[in-house]
């Protein structure tokens, strides 16, 4: 018998899932034939695993230890990697991070280090996660950006923080502002809007007016914070968040973003690359707005988190 203790990290989630986590490797009838069997209790009672497990809570697993580790799999050790996020802010539930250039917000392949593993190793060389909490979860970011774009991403801590975090991104109600520097001279405050096709087999989208095949709609306002005579700052909201979508959406307007290979201007980036000594994608998730809430989560309503600019960024921005 394998006795489980609900952690407040682990709380809040369906009990059936939580035990898919735990049993991994079992079809889901397994689990619910062991529900109705009692081989598998919530409380010492019965359940048929659509319960919301709490924190307190005892799950007890009547297997011998060879089925439970038939079905529970093998749960490979996280590698421990050097632990240099930087935290904008951290609570029990959430993490926010200033995200580098080249850092992956999610794997791409196996043997990739996202933000992801990143946040794993930060939390079990302070103590605060466990190897076998990975069982049944695992922190995680809940939005992406691209892996040149730097600033603010934000992961749960806990199923409850996660799920927090992904209705707010998910219900587009959490605000994300953008600073980037785009070629020409941008006078005039707009809300443009466009249909977004993404190729997969060339990872590139293309923006058109009109509504084509498999393209999604997309929504983006910008505003002039600085204009100079070649170079603009810009802040950016994203109302609707696709890939790519900034920088494809700012080129298709004539203002490509200024160390952008892919849909960017080739002369204008080899110019500043060798003015400033460095390649960086000029667009930065400079801020996160939370929305206003009664809920658990009551203490965030309102709150900013702003991520500093790299330093490439502010000396391009001191030229403008």
């Amino acid at each position: 018998m394998k006795e489980f203790n609900i952690t407040d990290r682990e709380s809040g989630q369906r009990f059936d899932k939580y035990l898919k986590k735990i049993l991994r490797e079992a079809p889901d009838s397994f689990i619910y034939k062991m529900l109705r069997k009692k081989n598998i209790t919530l409380n010492n009672s019965k359940a048929t695993g659509k319960e919301h497990i709490e924190k307190g809570d005892i799950v007890k697993i009547f297997f011998t230890d060879e089925t439970f580790e038939k079905f529970s799999g093998n749960t490979k050790a996280s590698t421990l990697v050097k632990d240099d996020l930087n935290v904008i802010y951290e609570d029990k539930d959430i993490i926010i991070i200033n995200k580098p250039q080249g850092m992956l917000s999610q794997k791409a392949k196996p043997g990739d280090i996202s933000a992801n593993e990143l946040i794993v190793s930060h939390l079990l060389k302070r103590g605060e996660l466990k190897e076998v909490d990975l069982r049944s979860f695992t922190p995680a970011v809940v939005h992406r950006l691209d892996r040149n774009t730097t600033g603010a991403l934000a992961g749960g801590k806990s199923n409850r923080g996660l799920a927090f975090l992904s209705e707010l991104f998910r219900e587009r109600s959490i605000h994300k502002f953008y600073h980037c520097i785009v070629k020409g001279r941008v006078q005039q405050k707009r809300e443009i809007h466009g249909y977004l096709f993404k190729d997969e087999k060339t990872n590139k989208v293309s923006i058109s007016t009109n509504e084509i095949p498999g393209s999604e709609f997309i929504q983006t306002k910008y505003e002039p914070l600085k204009v100079g005579s070649e170079l603009t700052l810009l802040q950016v909201e994203l109302i609707t968040g696709k890939p790519h979508q900034i920088r494809a959406h700012l080129a298709a307007e004539g203002h490509p973003i200024i160390g952008d290979n892919k849909y960017g201007d080739n002369e204008i980036n080899h110019r500043y690359s060798g003015i400033l000594k460095t390649h960086s994608l000029m667009l930065h998730s400079r801020e996160l707005v939370f929305p206003e809430n009664d809920g658990y989560f009551s203490y965030l309503s309102g709150e900013s988190f702003v991520a500093p600019k790299p330093d490439s960024f502010v000396r391009l921005e001191q030229l403008i």
